[in-house]
């Protein structure tokens, strides 16, 4: 397939590892020039040193940002825009809310999760949307989790963060809509990525088992037998991103492996 994504410009947040790293390397192979957002600096260098091994090291730029501040988001756009241009795609991926037993969370393990994921992707859609307005077009993708929709007691700060951005992705998806902006989501149940073995450990100390007995519980729930690769997620943001498909906005596609039983 022809996705035509040559020379678009995208921001990934949350791109110096994980889902958020392979969609990167997908959307270079298809000629995309990238910039990688993270907090954390030598990771970014880490990712960027393997992205350059794929491509034109000129097709791709770090930001070192925290999207917990509420004026980073206008500040990544304007990085990306003095650098490649108008941007013409957006994958919203940063987040580390924790696990854990519900009568060990604070407030404060709520609201971290929410001003990060929530109001960090809201931040990004509106910054970016200002600009995608302008150009009467721009394609939005949010990776959020199937934590929205298969609530867990040891999930919460994270599901609940889910719940409200898939509300968000379907409503603004009307309002988007008028200046030729798409935006969808991708809800991922556990993938293969060094997060998932974090949260793992933190679910396990939950339950007084060890690491390795928490993930292989976690892939025997799984249908299909096998936990979700990163690729897979980044393969289905190629096509989101893309106007392969120019009719779909306000659409979450889930990936998870058969284990959202529910509609």
């Amino acid at each position: 397939m022809n996705l035509e994504l040559s020379g678009k410009n995208a921001i990934i947040t949350g791109g110096s590892a994980g889902i958020g790293l392979a969609c990167a390397k997908a959307l270079l192979t298809e000629g995309a020039n990238v910039v990688i957002v993270g907090r954390n600096e030598e990771r970014l260098e880490n990712a960027v040193n393997v992205l350059r091994k794929l491509t034109n090291h000129q097709s791709i730029l770090s930001i070192t940002a925290d999207l917990t501040d509420s004026v980073a988001s206008e500040r990544i756009i304007k990085e990306a825009e003095a650098h490649f241009g108008p941007i013409d795609i957006l994958i919203n991926n940063a987040g580390s809310a924790r696990a854990g037993s519900f009568w060990s969370l604070s407030d404060q393990d709520f609201i971290d999760a929410w001003n990060l994921k929530l109001l960090g992707y809201i931040r990004m859609v509106k910054a970016v949307a200002e600009h995608m307005k302008k150009q009467q077009k721009g394609r939005i993708l949010n990776i959020i989790g199937t934590g929205g929709k298969n609530p867990s007691a040891t999930f919460l700060p994270g599901g609940t963060a889910n719940a409200a951005l898939l509300n968000f992705t379907k409503g603004i998806s009307k309002e988007l809509a008028q200046y030729g902006i798409r935006i969808n989501a991708i809800s991922p149940a556990i993938t293969a990525t060094e997060r998932a073995v974090r949260l793992a450990e933190q679910r396990a100390e939950v339950k007084g088992i060890s690491t390795d007995e928490q993930m292989a519980e976690e892939q025997a729930n799984m249908p299909l037998g096998h936990m979700i690769q990163p690729e897979e997620i980044a393969k289905m943001a190629l096509i989101l991103v893309s106007d392969l498909i120019p009719s779909m906005t306000g659409s979450e596609v889930i990936i998870d492996g058969g284990v959202t039983q529910g509609i």
